[in-house]
């Protein structure tokens, strides 16, 4: 009696966690069905699934703790220095030597970029960009996914970049992400408008003396 009463707990918590659509949530019901097999294998001696699930537990935290670590980064960047380096574990190393050119004006946006070192100019508007910076993440909302401004690599150096559908996964993972990741996007947009205000005042300025 007891052995099929622990066994309906077990598939109730297993079929319980299929139903969760959001990834937090999920890695916490993940850990409980952990616990739960483990102490129900455990007592009938199914050594091999007890296993299985003593393998699986700790999994479940490590990626729990990285999303919980996410969510708490992109919260600090949007009330801090609108800094993304929170996406660094999710990115992906490349170099840059001076002439290359990391995307063309027009073309399709499928990454960001987070600079880590060297220089990098946008040619159009002859913005020089400076290591610390996220370039590239208004492509991902805009209608036609396309780059407004060709970025060009102008010393050698170094980027981390990510790719949108990657960003996706995140938001869909974790919709207090994608929250919190849009406000961030909108905030750097404004502070974006705010300085090209204050170039032209003082261009108008200049033209004036």
């Amino acid at each position: 009696m007891a052995s099929g009463a622990g066994g309906l707990i077990a598939s109730a918590f297993i079929v319980a966690g299929y139903t969760m659509r959001t990834m937090i949530p999920l890695r916490v019901f993940g850990i409980l069905t952990n616990v739960v097999l483990i102490v129900y294998a455990l007592h009938h001696n199914n050594y091999p699934i007890m296993a299985l699930h003593i393998i699986l537990l700790p999994l479940n935290v490590y990626r729990l703790r990285e999303m919980l670590l996410l969510v708490r980064n992109v919260k600090r960047s949007v009330s801090g220095n609108l800094s993304m380096s929170w996406l660094r574990p999710f990115m992906t190393e490349r170099r840059f030597k001076a002439g290359d050119v990391l995307f063309y004006k027009h073309e399709k946006a499928e990454e960001m970029f987070y600079i880590v070192s060297g220089k990098y100019q946008l040619v159009e508007s002859g913005i020089e960009l400076p290591t610390g910076t996220i370039v590239g993440e208004l492509g991902m909302l805009s209608p036609d996914n396309s780059r407004t401004q060709t970025l060009e690599c102008v010393e050698d150096g170094l980027v981390l970049s990510v790719s949108y559908r990657k960003v996706e996964e995140l938001y869909v993972q974790n919709p207090e992400f994608g929250f919190y990741f849009l406000r961030l996007v909108s905030a750097r947009l404004f502070q974006n408008v705010e300085r090209l205000q204050t170039e032209l005042a003082d261009l108008k300025a200049q033209a004036a003396a």
